[in-house]
């Protein structure tokens, strides 16, 4: 019932939803046959699929050679391109992201724009998810009101040395922390609070963000006192582009809600009368411990979660 009343809501206004789903290397199937990945066979109601994770300090000359990238591909940077070359053929409007970063990758300080430009060039990819996750990330409010974060700067760098290497079309993402908006404004008390409210600020008031394409929240494991629908209006006043609220396949740690099929839909028709507002999954491969049901379910299952309550359409299309 949940996912009928969603996909009504939502059915009118589907075109321009974004639904961004990560791609977990590490658990993909291994093959020497491009067409056997699942990479080649995802459906065509993902918007922009991103690629996990490359490091921010990688290493790569070219030759589509993959180690030092940090991307976990069970095969080789050949079959990786003739698999997004497949998906192409097939999906043509989707768009394939290297995603770098992530939280054990924060080597930010050593960046290398180019080799990562080089990478999504070589696979034939249409441009970079920036996943920018840091330890220490210690904001504070200053008396001005406004948040301050030490690494502020250098997250603003990081997008300016990819839109260098890499100018439109291709294409930009951003993730941001759950509570990355807060702090400031109507937001300045929103709970959780700590060290990471308003870690994502800098960046999507920068000049820069005019280069971003999309915006992701990490809108998951964050407390129980976290509400992903107050994070996208907290976002939503500092970006107006597509915006898209994140789903965690895997149970977190922190004590928040778990991403049933029935919260899911619930979480992601509280935005729906953004015209914009979509979702992002983390991640595709990733597999729930114990039987997969409605309150235990797996990347498939909550893909075509998604899929409905965003009225995308082509929801029945097979998830390998």
């Amino acid at each position: 019932m949940v996912l009928a009343t969603a996909a009504g809501t939502g059915a009118a206004r589907a075109e321009g939803r974004p639904f961004l789903a990560y791609h977990a290397s590490w658990y993909e199937v291994r093959t020497d046959d491009p067409a056997l990945t699942t990479i080649a066979r995802l459906p065509p109601y993902i918007t922009h699929l991103a690629l996990s994770f490359a490091r921010p300090d990688l290493t790569y000359k070219g030759g589509l050679d993959l180690d030092g990238t940090g991307l976990q591909y069970p095969y080789s940077g050949t079959v990786l391109k003739g698999a997004i070359a497949a998906l192409k053929v097939r999906v043509p409007q989707m768009k394939v992201l290297v995603s770098v970063g992530g939280w054990n990758y924060p080597a930010w300080d050593r960046f290398d724009a180019g080799a990562l430009a080089r990478l999504v060039k070589d696979l034939g990819a249409d441009g970079v998810d920036m996943d920018y996750e840091t330890h220490h990330p210690d904001c504070l409010r200053t008396r001005a009101g406004r948040i301050a974060c030490p690494g502020d700067a250098l997250s603003v760098r990081v997008v300016e040395e990819i839109r260098r290497a890499l100018p439109r079309p291709y294409v930009v993402s951003v993730a941001g922390w759950s509570v990355g908006a807060y702090g400031e404004g109507a937001f300045a008390n929103a709970r959780p609070q700590g060290g990471y409210a308003g870690v994502t600020l800098a960046l999507l008031r920068a000049p820069v963000a005019q280069e971003i394409d999309l915006v992701s929240i990490m809108s998951y494991d964050a407390g129980p006192a976290f509400r992903p629908d107050e994070a996208f209006r907290a976002y939503r006043v500092h970006w107006k582009g597509p915006l898209a609220l994140g789903v965690q396949v895997l149970p977190g740690t922190s004590g928040g809600p778990r991403f049933t099929l029935d919260y899911t839909a619930r979480t992601l028709a509280r935005v729906m009368d953004d015209p914009l507002a979509g979702a992002m999954l983390y991640a595709l491969r990733l597999e729930p411990e114990g039987v997969t049901s409605p309150d235990n379910p797996d990347y498939r299952s909550l893909a075509v979660a998604i899929c409905v309550t965003l009225g995308l359409g082509d929801c029945t299309a097979r998830m390998p």
